[in-house]
């Protein structure tokens, strides 16, 4: 089975959504154009990518698939690799796009990346090699767009092989399962005692106490993180500080940190606003 999805962003999209479902016919291979709806503005490729992967998500759940395929080669892995490095990403970024993870916001469908180890000349000549023309997509080359500058930038850049920095991106999602695992038996040693939660953090490596921390406030219903304010969270708590993030309250002045939501502010009944 095969699924297109059609942003509607440009006046083409919907005959080239047409043309792959028509190669797909020609082969006797199920396929189904999921068309989602986008505005322009701010954040276009990022607002993009959460509505394609939603809508590959809804077509999995409703057509019983339980993995989707794409076909992100090793240059796109080179491109955001180098993208999150120009952020300041941490390992967990860094390692870029997986092999093979979880479908964004989906436990039940797998996102499998089976090309990572091709570059994008190598595909490109097994399509021409099929006698199928391909579609370019005009946003590819569009300067507005972070990606397209990287991409510019790296295809200047002689010295820098895009199959280094993929097989790089490899080495961090070692080292970020590394992580992983570590924080995992920190999580053991937990300590609950009513609505408290108890973790004694002592010579525990800054980067698995980030880890931890994102659990324990996942775990006790905080909400969603952004930004760096985890690491400075962190921080503050060894330098044995009381600080809150995300709803929940961290008091580090002893060896054992202590976690529990914080209580929401009081509210003023008779202020028309709500306000304290």
């Amino acid at each position: 089975m095969v699924a297109t999805v059609d942003h509607g962003l440009r006046p083409e999209s919907a005959a080239e959504a047409q043309y792959v479902a028509g190669l797909c016919g020609d082969l006797g291979i199920s396929h189904e154009i999921l068309s989602i709806a986008l505005e322009p503005g701010s954040a276009l490729q990022e607002r993009a990518r959460e509505a394609r992967y939603a809508a590959l998500g809804a077509w999995a759940l409703r057509t019983g698939l339980k993995a989707i395929a794409t076909a992100h080669h090793a240059d796109d892995q080179a491109e955001t690799l180098l993208m999150r490095l120009a952020r300041g990403a941490g390992v967990r970024g860094l390692a870029a796009m997986r092999a093979r993870s979880n479908l964004p916001g989906m436990h039940e469908c797998q996102l499998l990346r089976p090309l990572l180890g091709w570059r994008r000349s190598e595909l490109a000549g097994i399509v021409a090699a099929a006698g199928l023309e391909p579609v370019l997509d005009a946003s590819n080359t569009d300067m507005r767009f972070e990606r397209a500058r990287i991409r510019k930038q790296l295809s200047h850049a002689i010295d820098l092989d895009p199959m280094a920095i993929a097989a790089s991106a490899r080495h961090l999602a070692e080292a970020d399962a590394a992580i992983e695992w570590a924080a995992e038996r920190c999580l053991g040693t937990l300590r609950m005692q009513g609505d408290r939660l108890f973790w004694h953090a002592g010579g525990v490596p800054r980067v698995v106490a980030l880890r931890v921390l994102e659990r324990i406030i996942a775990r006790l219903g905080g909400s969603r993180l952004r930004g760096n304010a985890l690491a400075r969270w962190h921080d503050r708590l060894v330098a044995g500080e009381i600080a809150t993030l995300a709803g929940v309250r961290g008091d580090g002045r002893k060896a054992e940190w202590c976690f529990a939501l914080a209580p929401r502010p009081r509210r003023n009944p008779d202020s028309p606003m709500g306000s304290p």
